[in-house]
């Protein structure tokens, strides 16, 4: 079992010929994810690294039967990306792009609410099930298969969670890196909600960032409802208040925005929170038994 992608995943790439997406599918065809073809308008009907252009979403859902999206697109068009994905029935759309305007984030949020579709990022370094699919920009052979899910804020720190997690000898269900940014398609909630729902996933990762409620809000959600041990890591104690660290959502606003009143919320609703990242894997396997 896995969340979200998987072997039979047929994933296409919008903005396929462009420098970043035909990278990063040459990256993803290697570790042997179901690619089916690629997006990039006015290329309809080339080849790419052995795989169909085509003109739009639409036309890829027809013609290869493509159910997964991951957009390179850039800034100034992947909020029309993400809705032509989801309008032309894509039932996972990751978003990598960086640097998305706000305002067109909230137009792409409001507008695929109803759709049926789920939205992970923007800003984000993707989804990973080992040795099935890698829909994303993560190094795949630091991820082996196992029964731990990693969902995180940050890119970086999901790639040394998972180092961690199989140097402890264990391995991963499903990574989900949800993104940075103020506005983002799938919450940590959600993202957890998703793995503890996962009948292979018998420990899950939960690693945030300074800055707005999701850690909170996924905290209270696991000790309402949670079947599974939660270990848990906030980046960025050493923040100073008030100032944009690396991801744009990572800023300190209020008293409950800090490192220490998220790792407070976390550990009084029974999450396994460590201080450094350096101690993931060993709680993991320490809760594990």
């Amino acid at each position: 079992m896995s969340v979200l992608v998987n072997k039979d995943s047929k994933i296409i790439v919008q903005g396929f010929t462009g420098s970043e997406g035909t990278f990063h599918a040459e990256q993803m065809i290697a570790y042997g994810t179901n690619v089916v073809g690629g997006v990039t308008p006015g290329k309809g009907g080339q080849e790419h690294l052995g795989r169909p252009v085509f003109n739009t979403v639409k036309e890829a859902v027809e013609k290869v039967g493509a159910d997964t999206t991951i957009i390179f697109v850039p800034p100034a068009f992947a909020a029309d990306a993400i809705m032509e994905a989801a309008d032309a029935g894509i039932k996972v759309i990751i978003t990598i792009t960086e640097g998305i305007p706000v305002a067109d984030m909230i137009k792409a949020f409001d507008y695929i609410k109803n759709k049926e579709c789920r939205l992970i990022g923007p800003n984000c370094p993707g989804v990973i099930t080992p040795g099935e699919a890698k829909v994303g920009i993560m190094p795949g052979f630091v991820f082996k298969e196992g029964e731990v899910g990693i969902v995180s804020k940050s890119g970086t720190l999901t790639y040394e969670a998972a180092d961690q997690v199989v140097r402890q000898g264990l391995g991963i269900t499903t990574a989900i890196g949800i993104g940075g940014d103020p506005i983002i398609g799938t919450t940590t909630k959600e993202a957890v909600e998703l793995l503890m729902n996962d009948e292979d996933t018998k420990c899950i990762v939960m690693i945030g960032e300074i800055g707005g409620q999701l850690e909170a809000d996924a905290a209270k959600w696991v000790k309402a409802h949670g079947t599974k041990p939660v270990v848990g890591f906030i980046a960025g104690e050493t923040a100073p208040k008030g100032r944009t660290m690396g991801h744009a959502g990572a800023i300190v606003g209020g008293a409950d925005d800090t490192a220490e009143a998220k790792k407070a919320i976390m550990q009084e609703c029974g999450i396994h929170v460590v201080d450094s990242p350096a101690e993931i894997g060993k709680k993991v396997a320490e809760v594990l038994g």
